[in-house]
């Protein structure tokens, strides 16, 4: 029997992104959820975000969360470390969401998320591995299919996020394995962004791995998109309130 997992990044504080995901697969039942980091900030909804994740949690959402890391928004927030942010308006959107999360929030992120950045897990016999950027940088650098960094060749999956591009492609290492004719195939896939799409398309981003047969589903869901951009005050930058209805 086919096993399914629900594979979500970037949610970046966009509840009606979020909302708009479990409505697309409310029928639907998982056997796990891979959760790939940055929940929080961008969005204005940081807070609401993570207590959605906390309650469906508690209660299963269809499927465990089997993984919850820490991206470089999770890690930023802890650290305080701005410079790693590529813009003044980065930092000052950084600011602003520190400056409203509440201590619940905080204490999830602290005592609920995975640190480090990456795991790897076995997943249904096959080595797994999830990372919110790449091996290269856990946290600030991405997996892109056209500017592969690293050996993957020890996995069999990868998981990424924070490129909010979605991706799923397949890479053949050499492998001294005479049975695989010494090459080793390693899946790649990016769900994606939920909460701030990159790829022009503004629709809420996520992807459903199918086991065993491996196929990938890399889904979009309509939300309400001028609603969560009403929620952005005058001193928040407005790109990123723009940058919601273009997908960019």
């Amino acid at each position: 029997m086919e096993k399914k997992y629900l594979i979500l990044s970037d949610i970046h504080g966009n509840l009606s992104a979020l909302h708009a995901v479990q409505r697309d697969c409310k029928k639907e039942i998982f056997n796990g959820v891979i959760l790939l980091g940055d929940c929080i900030d961008y969005g204005m909804r940081s807070n609401e975000v993570i207590e959605e994740l906390r309650q469906l949690e508690s209660c299963s959402w269809n499927g465990k969360i089997m993984v919850n890391l820490w991206g470089n928004h999770e890690k930023l927030m802890r650290d305080k470390d701005l410079e790693h942010l590529s813009s003044d308006r980065g930092r000052v959107m950084a600011n602003y969401t520190r400056r409203h999360l509440t201590q619940t929030t905080l204490d999830y992120i602290e005592n609920r998320m995975n640190p480090n950045g990456y795991a790897e897990f076995n997943l249904e016999g096959m080595d797994a591995f999830a990372v919110h950027g790449s091996c290269e940088d856990y946290y600030w650098k991405a997996i892109l299919p056209d500017n592969l960094h690293g050996d993957y060749r020890k996995h069999s999956i990868v998981f990424s996020g924070h490129s909010h591009y979605p991706h799923c492609f397949t890479k053949f290492y050499d492998v001294e394995n005479e049975v695989l004719r010494n090459k080793k195939a390693v899946i790649f896939i990016n769900p994606g962004s939920v909460g701030q799409p990159r790829n022009q398309n503004p629709c809420a981003q996520y992807a459903v791995l199918h086991l065993p047969s491996k196929r990938t589903e890399l889904r979009a869901a309509a939300y309400d998109v001028k609603y969560e951009q009403s929620l952005f005050p005058d001193e928040v930058d407005m790109f990123y309130k723009k940058r919601l209805e273009a997908g960019i």
